[in-house]
Order: structure tokens, then C-alpha cells, then sequence
């Protein structure tokens, strides 16, 4: 694969956009449904969780920082063992994220903007443009993802200040009136949408960046200005919709934008607001399925990423118009599949890479000295 350098700033946005992707139409929804009016509790708990599995991924980077994963899972299971592991990972990873997210665009838009239009023409030409994004190669995508992020905060600030007179402060009321029970299934939810997934960007950090000593601080960064807009979201979909609102809403932020009514005059303004969606929607798919050709360009020894792009779109975009039969199925697969495989891959693998490279020095430290003379 080419050497390519990204710089930290854009380190920083692209973790934050990859954060946010679909995390922001979903995850008010997903808390609601389980923790109710508490789930800025459940949200603001996940983030502290969240951001220790994140330092868990982070030590594995700063020890092989020259490396990729699939190069650090070969060096610690052995190079069969390691791509073999690694193939079943992406392959499952790749049905759990570029395909799904796809998918959720393509029925963003025909539930909410575009009722008759086919959810293949969308799911073809929003696949077209992801395709295009990652031929051009990471560096572009970068100054893309830094071109574009002033404009989704711009988005983001507008629709939070002009929501502020539609706040109801006892929609948050009682506090824990379940207990703390439902915050448990509540936290693991957001924990498994926002953070898990970030051990794929290891594909691209830290030595796609041009300065691999800092990179760790860029990502936490991101991270943090990430889930702290997700946060925010949650705390105006409960204290603007309410709870049952929010847990009945497919997509409590664009029902957000909705309400948005300045004197009469400035209202129904969502479709402007969607922007800020697809921004973060494209982002998502895009350093996903970058990620995941990277990683199967490593597994099979391609230099180059060209020749995969487009046997692996046209897979994409197929597999996203087919992957879901009905919204009740997408469902129960992200509650039952899709959270469990997200906490295998995003926290028990690298728990498992950090032992064995304890495993390694400590016989490393143990093995006799070869002597300086010969007998």
C-alpha cells in the first residue's frame, strides 16, 4: 500500500465524524427504549466507559506504532492465525458497518424526505459517491472530512440554540424512577454504537500519521468532541420530545429539527438540517469500508487498494438493499448481534493482543542470554 500521511487536526475530525455517523439519528431512540428519560445518564456513563476501552485500544497502538492491525494481529497469533482471525472479523465487521449504515440512509431518506423514491436509487448513488471518496485515497478524504466539519458544527450550534425556547425541563423527571437497573442495557447500547467500532480506524492510526508520537492524543480528542455532541443530542431529544416521543421516534434528531418554529417564520427547516446527517453518514461509510479494503489488501498482500475498490463497492451496495427484509429484523439483529460481536472485536480482541504481547516479553525477559564469547 502507498505511504500516506494524514495530519492530526484531521485525525482529530475524521474520529469525531466516525463517532457521530448514524450514532446521531439512532442512539436517542436506542437509550429511550431502555432507559427512558434517563438516558443522558446512560449517555454520560457510556462516554466514561467508553473513553477506558478507548485507552484500552490506544496502548495497543502506541505499542506498535509502525503497525496496522491486521500487521499486529499477524506478529501476536502468528501470520496464518492472525489474517485468518482478522478475515472473519472484517468480513463480519463489513455486514455490521458500511453494508448497515448504507442501508439506514437509504431508509433515512425514504421514510423521512423521500417517500417514492426507490430505496435502491439511493442506496446506488449515495455507494456511487462513497466509492469515488475512497479511490481517491485517505488524504482526500481527510482534507474532505476538514473541509466539511466547520459546516456540520455550524449545523449542529444552529439547530441546539434555536431548540433552546422548545425545552421542557421536566421531561427529565424523576431522575432513576426505575432504578439503575435499565441504565446497564442502555450504556452497553451506546458503548457498542460509538466507541467498539473505533478499533477499526487502527487500520489507519497511527501510522498513516505524520506525527505517531501524538496521534493517541488526537484520537482521544476526537472521541471526546464526538460523544459530547451525541450526549447533547440526547439531553434535547428527552427534554424537547420527551421520553416516549424519543423511544417511539425511528429518528428522534430529525424529528428535532421539526420542531424548530422562530416567530411563524423560520420553520420547517429539517432538509437544511439533513445536511448535517449526510455529512457524518458519508464519513462513516467511507473510512469503514476504507478500512476495511485496507485490511484485506494487508491479509492478501496487495499493495494497492485500486484493484479492490470496486469488486468490494459493487458488494457493498448490493448487500445493502438486501440485508434487512423489514425494520423489525434491523432490530433485533443490533440488539442481539450487533452489540455482542461489537464487544467481541472492539473489546475482548484487544484484551487478547494486549496479553499475548505481555505473554511475549515476559519470555522474552526469561530467555537465557546468548554469550558474548564462543566456548
Amino acid at each position: 500500500m502507498p505511504n500516506v500521511k494524514i495530519s492530526l487536526r484531521q485525525l482529530t475530525i475524521i474520529t469525531a465524524l466516525f463517532m457521530i455517523g448514524t450514532a446521531i439519528l439512532i442512539v436517542p431512540s436506542a437509550l429511550a427504549v431502555k432507559a427512558k428519560q434517563d438516558a443522558w445518564i446512560a449517555a454520560l456513563i457510556g462516554i466514561g466507559i467508553g473513553s477506558l476501552i478507548l485507552a484500552l485500544q490506544l496502548l495497543l497502538s502506541r505499542l506498535y506504532p509502525d503497525m496496522n492491525l491486521v500487521q499486529i494481529s499477524e506478529k501476536l497469533l502468528g501470520k496464518w492465525l492472525g489474517k485468518s482471525v482478522c478475515f472473519l472479523l472484517l468480513l463480519i465487521l463489513f455486514l455490521g458497518g458500511p453494508v448497515a449504515v448504507l442501508q439506514e440512509i437509504g431508509t433515512f431518506l425514504t421514510v423521512q424526505i423521500m417517500p417514492e423514491t426507490p430505496i435502491q436509487a439511493i442506496i446506488i448513488l449515495f455507494g456511487a459517491i462513497v466509492l469515488m471518496g475512497v479511490r481517491l485515497g485517505l488524504e482526500v478524504l481527510a482534507r474532505s472530512a476538514e473541509l466539511l466539519f466547520p459546516w456540520f458544527l455550524l449545523l449542529f450550534l444552529s439547530l441546539s440554540i434555536l431548540l433552546f425556547s422548545q425545552v421542557k425541563w421536566e421531561n427529565a423527571l424523576p431522575i432513576l424512577e426505575q432504578g439503575p437497573g435499565p441504565l446497564i442495557p442502555a450504556v452497553c447500547s451506546f458503548i457498542s454504537i460509538v466507541y467498539l467500532p473505533n478499533m477499526i480506524l487502527l487500520m489507519i492510526f497511527p501510522a498513516s500519521v505524520n506525527r505517531q508520537s501524538e496521534a493517541n492524543k488526537a484520537v482521544f480528542i476526537g472521541s471526546l468532541i464526538g460523544s459530547l455532541i451525541l450526549l447533547l443530542i440526547v439531553i434535547l431529544s428527552i427534554l424537547v420530545l420527551g421520553p416516549t416521543i424519543t423511544e417511539k421516534t425511528m429518528y428522534p434528531s430529525y424529528l428535532l429539527a421539526q420542531k424548530i418554529n422562530i416567530g411563524n417564520f423560520l420553520q420547517r427547516i429539517e432538509v437544511i438540517m439533513a445536511v448535517m446527517w449526510f455529512i457524518t453518514l458519508f464519513f462513516r461509510i467511507s473510512f469503514y469500508f476504507y478500512a476495511t479494503v485496507a485490511g484485506y489488501c494487508q491479509i492478501f498482500n496487495i499493495k494497492n487498494i485500486q484493484p479492490l475498490v470496486i469488486p468490494l463497492g459493487w458488494i457493498l451496495t448490493t448487500l445493502a438493499v438486501f440485508i434487512y427484509p423489514n425494520v423489525m429484523f434491523e432490530h433485533n439483529w443490533e440488539a442481539r448481534t450487533w452489540t455482542p460481536f461489537s464487544f467481541i472485536f472492539g473489546l475482548l480482541f484487544p484484551l487478547l493482543l494486549l496479553g499475548l504481547h505481555g505473554i511475549r516479553k515476559i519470555r522474552s525477559k526469561g530467555a537465557p542470554k546468548k554469550s558474548r564469547f564462543p566456548e
